[in-house]
């Protein structure tokens, strides 16, 4: 298979500053996880107590492979695919290792398809909320509203359809004319959004409740799945197996400081992460609604809630806001591994790249958006059965296989394949302490943890 030619590495450009690398990535790892699930573990788990092992999460799962790689990404300079031939090549190691490529960039579209159609999802509740059209209603015509809403292909195509538009002009307009420029406003507000809406939680709902939940420590709250639950929420909330953190890191200048870089990116997804649980607990309280979590907590507890508080209206439009745009930023993140092999396998111009990889997309997701309606059907899944489809079928195979697969096999490329002085090198880390440690952790501990991870995952997520 062919390498990318020099004009289509040099076309790629380059991340203008560390912060842009830190708004790309970090914007990319807030996912909708940090919002409808995390709430429910730090509640229901200890508080506190399940934010300090959290922490301790980041630290020796987290960190590790997103140092891994961000230096896989910045020795190769190039796509997934591409990036493991050339990172084999020089490594002596079996030309196979390719093939890991691919699974990035299978990963990234199975989930940015799904992705795309709960985006939809979201932008059609952004209307409904700023229009008045969810006032005044019960609970159960919340869950009405919604179960039309996916019952409706064309509604959904339509939201669906414009959600990827928008992921394909960002990406169509490069590293710096389009992802750069979108990046560097919409991450920052997005922050800023959850601000806001922590304000508002402080002001019209239960705070003090909230924050009781959430950092009061309660060790007796934890059970003996607690530490797997936290470590796979670590590492599927981080984003660790999916290529676009090794594409952006391609993308990285000599003088960002990788250890710096991979820091930011962990403290932009925890402090969300435990911002979000806040503030919507305290929205939920502040409600008198009962806690929810998954598609429930966004399309049903939480407009519920925001109906019976103070400016409700305001803030649920706020909320939905800051949601697309969480999507939309993790959107063009996992669309790059795929347009960006294009660019380099075919020396594509950039639209048309773009144009191809949403091509694929679009047809790929509606696959998976019919799954709630036209092509519905059920399948059992371990001691439950799963209802939708494709759709369902598309995160089993994501989520309980690919995802802590590629994440595995990335961190004994990382540990075992690289050279050591050459990884030192890369990732600056000067103290022979830290570096030892981050290779023994890459090299030993993840793998036996993703390792335990891909086989204890039906239990956990069933």
């Amino acid at each position: 298979m062919p390498t990318a030619t020099a004009s289509s590495r040099r076309a790629a450009g380059r991340w203008s500053s560390t912060t842009m690398f830190v708004l790309a990535t970090g914007g990319a790892a807030i996912g909708f996880n940090n919002f409808w699930q995390f709430p429910g573990l730090v509640a229901g788990q200890g508080g506190a107590a399940f934010l300090i092992l959290y922490v301790f999460g980041l630290l020796i799962i987290g960190l590790p492979l997103m140092l891994a790689q961000i230096a896989m990404g910045r020795r190769a300079h190039q796509s997934p695919v591409h990036g493991f031939m050339r990172l084999a090549a020089v490594h002596r190691a079996d030309p196979n290792w390719f093939w890991l490529g691919w699974v990035c960039v299978v990963s990234s579209t199975l989930i940015l398809a799904s992705l795309s159609v709960m985006a939809g999802w979201a932008m059609a509740y952004f209307l409904r909320a700023a229009s008045g059209t969810l006032k005044g209603l019960t609970a159960d015509a919340l869950g009405s509203v919604f179960t039309q809403l996916v019952n409706d292909p064309e509604k959904q195509l339509f939201w669906y359809t414009f959600f990827i538009g928008l992921t394909v002009a960002v990406s169509a307009g490069g590293l710096r004319g389009g992802i750069e420029r979108f990046v560097r406003w919409a991450t920052p507000l997005v922050l800023v959004l959850l601000v806001g809406l922590l304000v508002y939680a402080g002001v019209v709902g239960d705070l003090p409740g909230a924050l009781g939940k959430v950092l009061a420590p309660d060790f007796t709250r934890l059970s003996a799945g607690s530490l797997q639950q936290i470590l796979a929420h670590v590492f599927f909330s981080l984003s660790l197996g999916v290529g676009f953190v090794f594409c952006y890191s391609a993308y990285m200048p000599d003088t960002v400081l990788p250890s710096r870089a991979a820091l930011g990116v962990v403290a932009i997804d925890a402090g969300v992460s435990v911002f979000a649980a806040i503030a919507i607990l305290a929205i939920l309280a502040g409600g008198e609604v009962e806690a929810a979590n998954g598609p429930a907590l966004f399309f049903q507890a939480l407009p519920l809630a925001f109906d019976h508080l103070p400016a409700g209206r305001l803030a649920m439009s706020t909320f939905f806001i800051m949601i697309v745009l969480v999507a939309l930023l993790a959107a063009v993140a996992m669309l790059e591994p795929l347009t960006a092999w294009l660019v380099e396998r075919f020396e594509y111009s950039r639209v048309r790249a773009a144009l191809i990889s949403g091509g694929v997309l679009w047809v790929l997701g509606l696959s998976m958006m019919l799954s709630f309606n036209a092509w519905q059907f059920s399948f059992p899944f371990f001691n439950e059965v799963r209802k939708f489809g494709l759709f369902d079928a598309a995160q089993l195979l994501t989520t309980q296989v690919l995802l802590p697969l590629t994440g595995l096999l990335m961190a004994v490329f990382a540990g075992w394949i690289m050279r050591p002085d050459e990884m030192r090198n890369t990732l600056a880390l000067r103290s022979p302490c830290s570096f030892d440690v981050w290779l023994w952790l890459t090299r030993l501990f993840v793998p036996l943890y993703l390792l335990v991870l891909l086989f204890s995952l039906p239990g956990l997520l069933a």
